[in-house]
């Protein structure tokens, strides 16, 4: 390959003047389901909720899955996570995910997300995994699928403990703006990167880059997605991360999974510009 930017300029346009990054949407995009849910059990295993807290959240979790919570809806359950994890050991809260991280997280991963992050990779571009869970619960899902950086939301954090309170809360507008404030420290050309995500609060973040896909959309989505030209993928085929006994690099996994049908425009699409500067 040779030193040239790996996407060449469109018509009209000015060629790449840095770095291209992909910025994947978690919850329902590459995984099937809502992080904090997934981690339901060994939180209760842990001592850190009890099986009523679930219950409480388990109509929200409804509405996330089928895509009808609404900004007051999400912002209800954005203040009830927060209070329930007041008091939280943040040491503890790590162990817990790192542990149980491949038993409650693999069996949601869509495998046409993990063979599009490789895809990203071989092209020389960093993945970054954007999430409005916490960073607690996104980094080791992020480090198993070998992204490069991760924007999640931040909780407050005193004597290792939870406060309650939220430093920054990785949602709506303020994804995007952690896209920007990134792309500025790495260098990235954010005309030339890609995002992907599942929900309609994401209109900013896939607004933010030159290269947008919905994934899954719902109508509201989808009709958003035909006016901005955005494509449209579909993802539904799990894929473990790594066997049961012995963990595998995510590249060496990838390379047994077939490219899905849903994903197959955009691998397409990346690899004929690839092929294009060999």
């Amino acid at each position: 390959m040779t030193d040239e930017a790996p996407f060449p300029a469109r018509p009209g346009r000015d060629p790449a003047t840095g770095r291209i990054a992909a910025f994947f949407d978690l919850d329902k995009t590459i995984i099937a389901t809502s992080s904090s849910q997934a981690f339901s059990k060994p939180f209760i295993a842990g001592g850190l909720i009890s099986r009523a807290d679930v219950l409480r959240s388990a109509y929200a979790h409804f509405l996330f899955l089928v895509g009808n919570a609404d900004e007051d809806q999400t912002e209800r359950m954005r203040a009830h996570l927060s209070a329930l994890a007041k008091g939280w050991d943040v040491r503890k809260v790590r162990e817990i995910v790192a542990e149980t991280v491949h038993e409650h997280i693999d069996p949601y991963v869509y495998a046409e997300a993990v063979e599009l992050i490789a895809d990203h990779h071989a092209l020389g571009q960093d993945v970054v995994v954007v999430s409005a869970s916490g960073a607690e619960l996104v980094e080791p899902i992020a480090a198993a699928l070998g992204a490069d950086h991760v924007l999640a939301t931040r909780m407050e954090v005193v004597e290792n403990h939870y406060t309650g309170e939220i430093d920054f809360y990785n949602y709506g507008e303020n994804k995007a703006a952690g896209i920007r404030d990134l792309a500025a420290r790495e260098g990235y050309d954010l005309a030339e990167c890609f995002a992907y995500s599942d929900s309609i609060t994401d209109a900013p973040m896939l607004g933010a880059v030159g290269h947008a896909f919905v994934v899954n959309p719902d109508r509201n989505l989808r009709r958003l997605a035909a006016e901005s030209g955005w494509g449209e993928l579909r993802f539904g085929k799990p894929v473990a991360l790594r066997p049961r006994v012995e963990p595998v690099p995510v590249a060496a996994v990838v390379g047994a999974v077939a490219i899905g049908v849903a994903a197959f425009f955009v691998v397409r699409h990346l690899r004929r510009r690839r092929r294009r500067v060999d």
